[in-house]
């Protein structure tokens, strides 16, 4: 087991929920609404399980990689974008499934989210993959699997300052 690769598989999953909304028929609002809440738990379960156990790793190992020169510049774009992923989601709690507002609501939800799973896969975690042994990334692993089976039916939603989370963890 492997931070990174648990990373990786959510980051999929959540690909794969995005792309189940697509092939709703906006009419089928239960569907909708059933499908956007997994997700959007998923989501916030999958943030808070970074923060709380790859993110503070990756401040004591990390080097930079990508277009970030360390991991403190890697940590603080992440944290950034893990706040806006989780106003992106209150925004779409806010339409009726299946409008047009909701449509577009979980677009920029869709948008905030893949341009944070991009920036992270080629920055974050390629850096951790080269400066963190396989059994220090076993071991968060576990605890990270461990986190996201625990609060699989979500969490509280909470926007982070990034610097004081650099603070708090670096």
């Amino acid at each position: 087991m492997d931070i990174t690769q648990l990373i990786l598989d959510d980051h999929h999953e959540q690909r794969r929920l995005f792309a189940l909304l697509d092939q709703v028929d906006p009419a089928d609002v239960t569907a909708l609404d059933a499908i956007w809440s997994q997700l959007g738990d998923f989501l916030e379960v999958h943030a808070k399980a970074e923060e709380m156990h790859f993110y503070p790793a990756l401040l004591q190992r990390g080097q930079g990689a990508g277009e970030k020169s360390d991991a403190n510049a890697e940590t603080l774009d992440a944290i950034k974008d893990h706040n806006e992923i989780r106003d992106a989601i209150a925004k779409v709690g806010g339409h009726a499934p299946g409008s047009a507002e909701w449509l577009q609501a979980v677009t920029s939800a869709r948008k905030a989210n893949s341009d944070h799973m991009g920036e992270e896969e080629r920055q974050a975690l390629a850096d951790f993959r080269r400066h963190a042994p396989l059994q220090v990334r076993h071991d968060l692993g576990v605890l990270f699997a461990g986190f996201e089976a625990r609060h699989r039916m979500g969490v509280q939603a909470e926007d982070k300052d990034p610097k004081t989370y650099i603070k708090q963890h670096g």
